[in-house]
């Protein structure tokens, strides 16, 4: 199948999904498109021999779909860009404490409490891996990916400081949480064969490339969102202006990956300056209006496809019988990792700055696993771990985005917001 037939398909299948959505199921679109996809991969697999051809089919095209490139050094670039430009740094400011906590300290903390507690789980289920491992599956489940709940959030009424904090934390946990897991990748002894390498990283090596990745991204990301807040101030033309910040998403990830730093976190960083400087200073209103069109609607495509593929990797998963506990095991753990990182730093800010009401709960319970969590799975080098942790990441994405994105909203409204009594009294 071609690239162009590949990509029609995909494009039609997500069109469909999404109408079959909208007029049947009538949930968040986007996991709505991911319960069709899941239903149509799971009614292939019970057909068994009455419909062996038409699986074949369907297997060979998701096969043809690098899906970890196609997230990492592709769809990531557009979906962090266009969650960027929409986040008021003002908002962002006053939070900037709780959002660096949470996306630096709690990622890391999350990744080692899951990593070291699987490890632990999976020897005591008779499936043991090595620790470093074990830390992968951390590192790459950590990363919060807030797309299907920001908008149930918004429609439930959760404090405004909730929903800054979730977007902020996920649009930098996700940087951090690649420049993590690859770190760990190259500590594991993983090249690109899947061969132990013949000398692992020192400690000072790691905090270097850290260092480098991570800060050389944040110069990167100011120097061309600046480049580009300049160019938009000379132009008064709203074609030309879209085309600039879609050449920056592009240009910026692009560049990024080749030098070696954090694409995730330039792209974020020139995005927030180009939302908020560019924005303010650099585009009429008419210009404002089809930006912020343009790339609501490259989101909300590019989601909808994302999900979609999600719900259909399940035809290609290698997914054995034995693991099934294991899987269902991981889901706790992953939530009472987050439950505790969430507590520690809230709690520990609680006597500097308020919090909004169940925060811990919220936060908790909203932390969704998305697209990225499983394209780094996938992306791991063959070897003996890798399709066991590739179930464990599925189980908790699909529990994720089902069981807590469609459940947010309710708990939201009941912990949330004042109870009447409360509101009475003020």
């Amino acid at each position: 199948m071609s690239m162009f037939a590949l990509l029609s398909t995909l494009i039609a299948l997500s069109a469909v999904s999404s109408y079959i959505n909208y007029r049947t199921i009538k949930l968040p679109t986007t996991i709505g498109v991911m319960l069709v996809g899941l239903l149509a991969s799971l009614t292939l697999i019970l057909a068994g021999p009455f419909a062996t051809s038409l699986r074949t089919e369907a297997a060979g095209m998701i096969e043809q779909i690098d899906f970890d490139h196609v997230v990492l050094h592709g769809m990531l670039a557009f979906l962090l860009f266009a969650g960027s430009i929409h986040v008021n740094l003002d908002e962002l400011g006053r939070e900037w404490l709780t959002v660096a906590l949470l996306a630096v300290v709690g990622t890391l903390f999350s990744t080692f409490v899951v990593g070291y507690t699987t490890w632990y789980v999976l020897g005591w289920l008779g499936w043991e891996i090595p620790l470093l491992h074990a830390l992968l599956f951390g590192a790459l489940i950590s990363p919060t990916d807030p797309i299907a709940v920001l908008g149930l959030m918004k429609k439930a009424g959760a404090p405004r400081q909730l929903e800054v904090q979730v977007a902020g934390e996920s649009l930098f946990n996700d940087g951090l949480g690649v420049v993590v897991f690859l770190v760990l990748l190259q500590l594991a002894g993983l090249d690109g064969a899947g061969h132990a390498a013949q000398t692992p990283p020192s400690v000072l090596g790691v905090m270097g490339l850290l260092l480098t990745e991570v800060g050389g991204a944040v110069v990167l990301g100011l120097g061309l969102g600046y480049l580009t807040y300049r160019m938009l101030k000379q132009v008064d033309n709203y074609q030309v202006e879209v085309l600039l910040t879609l050449a920056l998403a592009m240009g910026i990830y692009a560049l990024a990956e080749a030098l070696h730093l954090s694409a995730p976190i330039a792209v974020v960083i020139a995005g927030l300056f180009v939302g908020n400087q560019g924005r303010a200073f650099a585009m009429t209103e008419k210009t404002r209006i089809h930006v912020d069109t343009f790339w609501e609607l490259i989101d909300e495509i590019l989601n909808v496809v994302l999900f979609l593929l999600i719900g259909l990797e399940l035809l290609v998963l290698p997914i054995e019988r034995g693991w099934l506990l294991a899987g269902m095991l991981a889901i706790p753990i992953v939530l009472i990792a987050r439950w505790l990182s969430i507590g520690g730093i809230l709690g520990a800010l609680r006597r500097i700055r308020p919090q909004a009401r169940g925060a811990v709960t919220i936060l908790t319970w909203a932390g969704l696993r998305g697209g990225i969590s499983v394209a780094l799975a996938l992306s791991i080098p063959a070897n003996d771990s890798r399709s066991l942790i590739l179930t464990l990441t599925y189980f908790v994405v699909v529990f994720s985005i089902v069981v807590q994105g469609l459940t947010v909203a309710g708990l939201i409204r009941r912990v949330g917001q004042p109870s009447t009594e409360a509101r009475d009294a003020h």
